[in-house]
């Protein structure tokens, strides 16, 4: 039975345990320190007292602080589907070389998939050191159950003390599966991360609440640190071609059956939903007024080429599917163009499209907040803008 013990003779009373410990369990009565019983021996007081007056006892407690000083380095999932990678991949691949830099260690990347093509030498330009490349025909489709057989047994092995990986439909799935199979911790659909380097612990920040507020995890008990972050979010770094790397073809037990069968795999068509990938956006919120105006609104988007993204209010309502929503709880995007038609511009949905190049506002309301994120703000009702812009953009590209 794992016990934390405090050696009173040790402790100075700074009290910096106290602050350390994330759950209040640190009494302090009568000049000496005691531990409450909700004590989760997360072990973070110990790493925080300089003193050694904190210990854990008790076997459980021995292997949980050496199972954590055995891990180093920071591994990034590689999504691979249809040939090519997720485009989040480059940009948790860039955040992740920061992390390691800091931490002085390596960035790794975990590959599966079937008869792929160099995977490697791309990932090693955006910053891995290391690439574990598993080529199996049972992972040329996506299958939960056994990409989460690979990747655990790869964690198991190589032991990263950071996991990270991006919010995507097949990220967000496995990320779930391998935290539970592995025991750790997981902090979803992070917008910011940050190293603690005294304690080496990832500072994983998210929006909560629905977006009200913004929450930072950490996870000092377990490792690896797990995460998943919004894609858009974080910066890839330029590639470097002339890197060198190391590509190494891990022994894994792949299972020729499994739980799940993939029987058909349907992709969305059009461009309504590649919101992260698309170069011009046109965004709707609560001023659409009806349900029925998606109509010109969809026609305004062929025209230009764009995808259509929404509000949360217009989300909540029901008028599009949630794969539309930009925003803290939604997709974070950085198009080149984006036009707000009728959205007031809640801090909410900034946070999701503040990185676009250039911002273009419909509000009916001169004083909405948008317009102060806005390159160019058109005051006015949408209903009757937006049918115009329509019609000037075909004369003027002849469509």
């Amino acid at each position: 039975m794992a016990r934390i013990s405090i050696s009173n003779e040790k402790c100075i009373r700074c009290k910096v345990c106290i602050a350390a410990c994330a759950y209040n369990m640190i009494a302090f009565s009568n000049q000496e320190l005691g531990i409450n019983d909700g004590c989760t021996f997360c072990g973070s007081c110990i790493s925080a007292c300089k003193y050694g007056a904190i210990t854990i006892t008790g076997e459980e407690g021995r292997r949980q602080t050496e199972n954590v000083a055995r891990y180093s380095g920071v591994l990034v999932f590689g999504e691979y589907t249809d040939g090519k990678f997720s485009g989040a991949v480059q940009e948790i691949l860039g955040e992740a070389r920061k992390i390691a830099d800091k931490l002085g260690v390596q960035v790794s990347a975990a590959v599966l998939g079937n008869r792929m093509t160099d995977p490697a030498g791309e990932l090693i330009a955006g910053g891995a050191d290391k690439v574990y490349l598993v080529d199996h025909p049972l992972l040329e489709k996506f299958n939960d159950d056994v990409y989460t057989d690979v990747i655990t047994q790869i964690v198991n092995t190589y032991m990263p003390e950071i996991f990270i990986i991006a919010s995507t439909i097949h990220g967000s799935s496995l990320a779930a599966r391998v935290a539970s199979r592995l025991g750790t911790g997981l902090t979803a659909d992070c917008t910011g991360l940050e190293v603690d380097m005294e304690r080496r612990l990832l500072r994983q920040t998210r929006p909560t609440f629905g977006g009200n507020l913004m929450a930072t995890i950490i996870c000092p008990g377990a490792r690896p640190q797990m995460c998943t972050v919004k894609p858009r979010v974080m910066q890839k770094l330029p590639p470097d071609y002339s890197r060198a790397g190391e590509i190494i073809i891990p022994r894994v037990d792949i299972k020729e059956s499994s739980r799940l069968r993939i029987i058909e795999r349907i992709v969305s068509g059009g461009m309504d939903y590649n919101l992260e990938e698309a170069e011009i956006i046109v965004s709707v919120g609560r001023g659409l007024q009806n349900p029925n105006n998606l109509n010109m609104i969809r026609e305004f988007a062929n025209v230009l080429g764009a995808s259509i993204g929404a509000s949360r209010a217009l989300v909540d309502m029901g008028w599009l599917e949630y794969s539309h929503q930009v925003g803290q709880t939604g997709k974070t995007v950085r198009p080149r163009i984006y036009f707000a038609c009728g959205i007031s511009g809640a801090i909410q949905h900034l946070a999701g499209m503040l990185s676009s190049e250039f911002i273009v506002a419909i509000n009916k309301d001169p004083d909405a907040p948008i317009f102060k994120a806005a390159n160019v703000g058109i005051v006015g009702d949408l209903t009757s803008i937006i049918p115009t812009l329509t019609t000037e953009l075909k004369r003027l590209l002849k469509k």
